[in-house]
């Protein structure tokens, strides 16, 4: 199957625009665009939780999807495979935004029909400790605990 959102043509600006906008409609208190070296990598907010107001990030890896069109493109698995359209970094960035909205989407009709919160959704995005989340703190856990070492 070929990798989501592949032949998009939509603007990453576009489509972080549609990310903030889902995100304040189910009860962000704020929205930020984290960016890297100029290009976007990740939204940040704010969300009230039972227990108050809380940070997440959402990450978007562009060099991972960049790698995957690459991969695709050179097994066949890409219709018009081969064009340095489908495989530039430009139009990485725009198949791994959509991606991220359209997951986004997809968590936010589970939370409208009550079948999990937003927090509870968020959870693994949840900041622990500044901008670490509770994810990161995690694979940290258990990478020490296979290497035999303890968890800090």
């Amino acid at each position: 199957m070929p990798t989501l959102n592949y032949t998009t043509t939509v603007p990453v600006a576009r489509t972080v625009g549609e990310v903030q906008d889902m995100l304040a409609r189910h009860g962000a208190a704020a929205v930020a665009v984290r960016y890297d070296a100029g290009r976007p990598v990740g939204v940040s907010f704010v969300l009230g939780t039972p227990h108050g107001q809380r940070s997440f990030t959402l990450p978007v890896d562009v060099d991972a999807v960049h790698r995957l069109l690459i991969a695709e493109g050179k097994a066949g698995r890409l219709k018009r495979a081969g064009t340095a359209k489908h495989t530039s970094p430009e139009h990485a960035a725009r198949v791994a935004w959509r991606v991220l909205k359209d997951w986004l989407e997809a968590q936010l009709a589970i939370i409208d029909a009550q079948m999990a919160t937003l927090d509870q959704v968020m959870l693994p995005y949840l900041h622990v400790d500044g901008d670490i989340t509770l994810y990161q703190v995690y694979r940290e856990r258990e990478q020490h605990a296979i290497e035999g070492g303890e968890p800090q």
